[in-house]
């Protein structure tokens, strides 16, 4: 009797092991049929094979959810350059879909709006083209939709606007044609769209001007035409519609006023009304707003005459309109009045709220790269209306740029991260490399006035011993503020200490001293007191704020950055300088600051260049005292350093470490003593 039951129980659970190995085999599968379209060559995802496990964290860019399918895939900036495969719609559970800047191509596959649970699908920056395909509008959790920079043709298609929860679309620089769907306006949550580069034409359409989310709209460099309408006003800044010689309207400083026959288009636009579900299931084009011509074999005589009828009441209208026009220009002509009105003038003092307004509400973890222009407090990156002051302006860079810069933040570019800060790799438009340096809105200064003063001051510090600010961008969609820096292809000093014997990084006994008085020249700068600068305590300088151009020259980082940061942000930081050994001993006391205790760092760096060492013991402080060379001078220049010079350095790098501020010197003293003074 045990018997007749075990034997089904044992069948039931190889079945179910059976199952749970196909279901597993079943997105293996799919991701190595992937693999096989995007990367052809084998050359990039090689760590992906098909006996492996997705979910072990080995597959690059594979991440997975707590029930082991497969979640997100990542691989941008990763130099892929074959197609999307339909077999990405196996993997039921992607929520992330990053395959944005490389070089894929083909179309984008239907199959991809089987994935319901999809809320990012960045396909930006390939070579992908054909249609976009209307199936994407079933994808109901769609929240970004990446799909510029490609070579895409043919019409967006309506269905887009069914993504209720859509809050970005960005289409430029693709060949779309046709006209703006006015189904765009049923996005309730869309914040920003980007239209521009392309080849549509026709008017904006009302509907997506009255989008309550919507603060973006680039339509710039299409052959857009017809009255803007008025309800865009309140973008200000984020609306762009620039190289649409056709488009007019009121409110808009750089747009040509209206006349009849541009009013006339937009009254046909508005007495559509916004798209419903009865009108869009209608196999009419929404390319009818404005009617082309038809002919004369599909046309009735009787749909002719009202036509006609129209237009001639237009001319009509038009000619009286130019006469009346044309004497009350006689009339006033003497007057010389300066032409303006009253909806021109109410711009500037437009509410900003619904410009200020974010909604984050059920947004994805990854809806970070919605390219927002600012966040709320400090404004937008360049091309919008922000609190920043005039002398900011030339700094400002807006989130495409940076993008482009690290090709959206591509690992291949990441350079390192600290506590509140993540420094990419990156290369500008003009071809100049930077580093740029991500810092979480929630690490900086949260009063406006205070953080726009850090700004300022950090744009003004101009050494050449200082790493010089490029310029900055704040980005509310990612929560972010960028800070752009020259590139220092020779990296940090510490790269350069505990070297093992026999290594090329060695450096010179003639570049250490270089560097010492490099770094010098760079704290006597930020102690001094200027016109346009105050003076500056920098209270982190080490080995690792110190970088190295192409001829070793030194420069120092992050000089006045405390003015951005919260003070707890300081604090942890300043933590971390305390474990290093470069913090003052009377900071444990006092709590505070002074140009003595930036010396107090600048001598242990001294110590730290002659002895090669990072870390600093007694009796290296002892034989550098009795200038027992051999105990102390880093033994990699195998006896080529000047013995003179190692005394005079020592001494100062001792002086400077002094327990007590009052028996440190100053950088003006050490200037002097290093024979620096012009």
């Amino acid at each position: 009797m045990g018997f007749f039951w075990f034997y089904p129980l044992v069948t039931l659970l190889i079945a179910l092991a059976t199952l749970q190995h196909v279901c597993g085999n079943t997105e293996l599968r799919a991701l190595m049929e992937l693999k096989s379209a995007l990367d052809p060559a084998d050359k990039f995802l090689n760590s992906w094979t098909s006996d492996g496990d997705p979910c072990s964290g080995k597959f690059e860019g594979v991440a997975c959810n707590e029930h082991r399918k497969v979640a997100n895939i990542s691989l941008q900036g990763k130099g892929l350059s074959g197609t999307v495969s339909p077999a990405v719609a196996e993997l039921k559970c992607l929520s992330g879909l990053y395959l944005h800047y490389n070089s894929l191509s083909g179309e984008i596959p239907k199959e991809l709006a089987n994935l319901t649970e999809l809320s990012d699908l960045y396909l930006n920056v390939n070579n992908l083209s054909g249609s976009i395909p209307p199936e994407i509008g079933g994808m109901a959790n769609l929240q970004v939709l990446e799909l510029c920079c490609n070579q895409l043709t043919g019409h967006i298609p309506k269905e887009i606007g069914s993504l209720k929860r859509l809050t970005v679309l960005a289409l430029q620089y693709n060949r779309l044609t046709d006209q703006i769907p006015t189904s765009l306006g049923n996005l309730g949550m869309l914040r920003r769209l980007d239209l521009g580069f392309n080849r549509l034409f026709g008017p904006v359409p009302p509907s997506v001007s009255n989008a309550p989310q919507l603060q973006v709209l680039d339509v710039r460099n299409n052959s857009l035409s017809g009255m803007v309408p008025s309800a865009l006003q309140r973008l200000k800044g984020g609306f762009q519609f620039e190289n649409n010689k056709d488009l007019c309207g009121v409110g808009f400083p750089t747009l040509r006023a209206c006349t009849p026959f541009d009013n006339v288009n937009i009254n046909q636009v508005e007495s559509q009304g916004p798209i419903t579900n009865a009108t869009a299931s209608k196999n009419i084009p929404e390319s009818a707003i404005l009617q082309t011509p038809c002919k004369q074999s599909n046309c009735s005589h009787s749909s002719k005459f009202p036509q006609i009828a129209i237009v001639a009441g237009v001319i009509t209208a038009t000619v009286v309109l130019i006469g009346a026009g044309f004497f009350i220009i006689l009339f006033f002509r003497k007057k010389k009045q300066k032409i303006g009105t009253t909806a021109e003038s109410s711009v500037g003092r437009l509410s900003t709220d619904q410009a200020k307004e974010f909604h984050r509400g059920g947004a994805s973890p990854l809806v970070i790269l919605e390219y927002s222009n600012g966040w709320d407090l400090f404004g937008d990156c360049r091309n919008g209306i922000g609190v920043f002051e005039d002398s900011l302006n030339n700094f400002r860079f807006n989130l495409e740029e940076i993008e482009s810069a690290t090709q959206c933040f591509s690992e291949v570019n990441f350079l390192g991260k600290s506590s509140f800060s993540s420094v990419y790799k990156g290369i500008l438009r003009d071809g100049s490399l930077v580093a740029i340096t991500s810092i979480n809105i929630t690490s900086c200064k949260s009063e406006e006035d205070e953080f726009v003063k850090g700004l300022n001051l950090l744009t003004s510090l101009r050494h050449e011993n200082l790493i010089r600010l490029r310029g900055f961008c704040c980005s509310r969609g990612r929560g972010e503020l960028f800070l752009v820096y020259d590139f220092a292809p020779n990296g940090s000093l510490s790269k350069y200490l505990d070297i093992e014997d026999g290594s090329n990084h060695v450096l010179s006994w003639s570049t250490r001293a270089s560097i010492i008085n490099g770094i010098a020249k760079g704290i006597e700068y930020l102690h001094s007191s200027e016109a346009n600068k105050p003076a500056i305590i920098h209270r982190r300088i080490s080995v690792e704020k110190v970088l190295l151009d192409q001829q070793f020259n030194p420069m120092i980082a992050d000089s006045g950055l405390q003015k951005l940061l919260a003070d707890d942000i300081v604090f942890s930081a300043i933590k971390i300088s305390a474990a290093m050994g470069y913090l003052a001993p009377e900071y444990v006391t006092t709590g505070h600051f002074t140009e003595k205790s930036d010396m107090y760092a600048f001598g242990v760096i001294v110590l730290q260049i002659l002895s090669g060492k990072q870390m600093l013991s007694s009796s290296m402080r002892l034989a550098a005292a009795s200038c027992r060379y051999e105990d102390f001078i880093d033994t990699n220049l195998k006896g080529n350093f000047s013995e003179s010079e190692a005394a005079k350095l020592a001494k100062i790098g001792l002086a400077c470490t002094q327990e007590l501020p009052e028996h440190r010197p100053t950088m003006g003293e050490v200037i002097q003593e290093l024979n620096l003074r012009k």
